[in-house]
């Protein structure tokens, strides 16, 4: 998006994670000339999450990933008890480190693929947009699956 096709000036992911819910976002920022391909390259990345989210080797690489980054985070003292805290207050059984390994590595790639094509389908995507531009942001997002509502000074779907 940035480096290849020059569309963006800043385009980035993050998540946050929680019990029972959570988010996955991405943010894109980009000039009006751009916003229509721009959002074709999200649509078309986002539909390719959802037909084929992985394989093997990526989920494998997942996995120790965030094994290894579980294991550092039990250096921390601080890092510890929030874990801890946090499970109590959330009402979650606190976990042995053995426990949640078992658990990353139970999951496989047919979990993966069942839960990005909940995630990534059309009618679970919110866009939100900031400019002045309404008509243009409708236009840009239809690869998404269309606009159901459009806000003044943005729009959103």
């Amino acid at each position: 998006m940035r480096e290849r096709r020059g569309l963006a000036y800043s385009v980035f992911s993050f998540s946050s994670l929680y019990a029972q819910t959570g988010e996955v976002g991405m943010y894109l920022g980009t000039r009006p000339d751009n916003l229509k391909e721009a959002m074709a390259v999200v649509a078309a990345e986002l539909a390719r999450c959802a037909e084929d989210p992985s394989d093997e080797e990526e989920l494998l690489r997942s996995r120790e990933n965030l094994k290894g980054r579980i294991v550092l985070s039990l250096e921390s003292t601080g890092a510890r008890m929030s874990r801890l805290g946090g499970s109590i207050l959330n009402e979650m059984p606190i976990m042995e480190v053995d426990e949640m390994i078992d658990r990353i590595d139970a999951v496989g790639i047919a979990d993966v693929r069942e839960i990005a094509a909940e995630m990534f389908s059309p009618e679970r995507l919110s866009v939100v947009g900031v400019g002045p531009e309404e008509a243009l942001f409708a236009e840009a997002i239809g690869p998404l699956g269309g606009t159901e509502s459009l806000l003044s000074g943005g729009a959103g779907r």
